[in-house]
């Protein structure tokens, strides 16, 4: 079994009470009041939230969120039964590139609620839970600065980060001098990619939903090869 082990930048849990203290908006405290795990608490022992966004673009500062879909589940089970999601009225165009990617069309949000109108219902989904995410600088970012545009204050919480595991995973297999020989490099850490080294199945990419459900399936089979159910939460989330 490897220790990966990030480096522990803050107490998660008072500074969440903290936020709750200096924060302005209601649905934003009552959020922050809930509070999370103590940075001991055993990965079986927690209840997690897999979270996925689609956006406009790649650029948290100029587009926003038109999708999301969200999955609770545990290290033994995923909750597909109170899988949420969501289609969001951005706040800037939709552009002809980004529909070809994930095939969100103007018809599809049609009506769709803007993102102040679902966000007590988002963060009941996640108070109190451990948000897991592949690739945090899309989820953490967008919902940060889509927030801040919205209602004039942001949101930060912690997370694991999926595709970072995977990224110290890689890393830490490339590592000695026969692999540096070898020209060995990393294997790409796409949600898809990682994936597959865990005999994962194929899902299609681009669905907020879908790829929720393939982040929750990536951590539980990152936890299974690489840590135990006792490794502390403090050991990856960020």
């Amino acid at each position: 079994m490897h220790n990966f082990t990030n480096k522990k930048i803050l107490n998660w849990n008072a500074y969440l009470q903290l936020q709750a203290q200096n924060c302005k908006d209601s649905r934003l405290k009552t959020f922050y009041k809930t509070g999370t795990y103590h940075d001991d608490t055993q990965l079986k022992e927690i209840e997690f939230v897999a979270l996925d966004f689609e956006t406009t673009g790649l650029d948290p500062k100029q587009n926003s969120i038109i999708s999301i879909g969200l999955v609770p589940f545990t290290l033994n089970r995923i909750f597909c039964n109170q899988a949420k999601k969501w289609y969001v009225n951005p706040q800037d165009k939709l552009e002809e590139e980004s529909v070809i990617i994930h095939g969100i069309t103007h018809s599809d949000l049609k009506g769709a609620p803007d993102l102040r109108r679902i966000l007590n219902q988002l963060l009941d989904e996640l108070a109190g839970k451990i948000v897991v995410v592949h690739y945090r600088n899309i989820e953490r970012d967008f919902l940060d600065l889509n927030l801040r545009a919205l209602i004039d204050e942001g949101i930060i919480f912690p997370v694991i980060d999926t595709m970072q595991i995977e990224a110290e995973i890689q890393n830490k297999q490339i590592q000695g001098f026969f692999n540096w020989l070898k020209g060995k490099r990393p294997g790409s850490i796409r949600l898809g990619n990682s994936r597959l080294r865990y005999n994962l199945p194929g899902y299609q990419p681009h669905d907020a939903l879908t790829d929720a459900i393939a982040t929750a399936e990536l951590l539980q089979a990152q936890v299974s090869y690489y840590y135990s159910p006792e490794t502390p939460i403090k050991n990856i989330w960020l």
